[in-house]
């Protein structure tokens, strides 16, 4: 039911007169994919009660009132907006995070901000060349110290016309977060390093998440403007 309609999902959980466990956890994905606000979700409801009204007939009323209970159950609760949007939690070495970051450029469609201790994986870094090639506004925050190092990116990307900040304080801008469109985010403690993909004990998540995209997006608009 991955691309099924709710009208069409309830027609299919409806056609013996019963729902199954499986069609239960199925409907409830079409629901979670389908149903974001009250006004979608009033609407369902009403679905459920036009297609049980042109199944009530002897001898079958009984399982459609079944049915019907069974189905409003699963559209009781208004949806939560953070629940629908998918978080997910990567660990190093385990998970290939690399992949995971690269794939974030790939699909990015207007802008990422990146605010990074230390960049010197190359594959991560020809993810953001690429991005800002093909149009994609790219902004950079990251600590002088680490742009210093050996095998650091953070100028060869600034060379490339990618804009960079980097802080000159005797202390260490030390986030690891970027976000994606201004409605998705990554962070934790995971460096874009070769390091931290093979051999540290790294993590990072990715959220959609609207609170948390806001108070990084603040955080991060705070810090550009105190490094230029």
């Amino acid at each position: 039911m991955s691309n099924t309609t709710i009208q069409d999902a309830l027609k299919i959980t409806l056609d013996d007169h019963r729902m199954s466990r499986g069609e239960k956890r199925a409907l409830a994905k079409v629901i979670e994919q389908n149903v974001h606000n009250d006004h979608e979700l009033s609407h369902a409801r009403s679905v459920v009660f036009e297609l049980a009204r042109h199944e009530l007939s002897e001898p079958n009323a009984l399982k459609v009132i079944e049915w019907v209970e069974e189905a409003s159950k699963l559209l009781a609760d208004k949806p939560d907006a953070n629940k629908s949007r998918n978080s997910e939690a990567f660990f190093s070495p385990k998970d290939n995070c690399t992949s995971k970051i690269i794939r974030l450029f790939q699909t990015v469609r207007t802008k990422v901000d990146v605010c990074v201790f230390t960049i010197t994986d190359d594959r991560i870094k020809d993810a953001i060349l690429d991005a800002h090639q093909r149009g994609i506004t790219v902004r950079i925050i990251s600590d002088n110290d680490k742009s210093n190092d050996l095998g650091s990116d953070i100028y060869q990307l600034e060379r490339a016309g990618v804009p960079v900040r980097c802080d000159h304080t005797d202390y260490h801008m030390h986030h690891k977060f970027a976000i994606f469109d201004g409605s998705s985010m990554m962070t934790g403690s995971y460096n874009w390093t070769r390091s931290a993909a093979r051999n540290n004990e790294e993590n990072f998540i990715v959220t959609q998440d609207d609170s948390l995209v806001k108070a990084f997006t603040i955080v991060f608009d705070e810090l550009w403007e105190k490094l230029k």
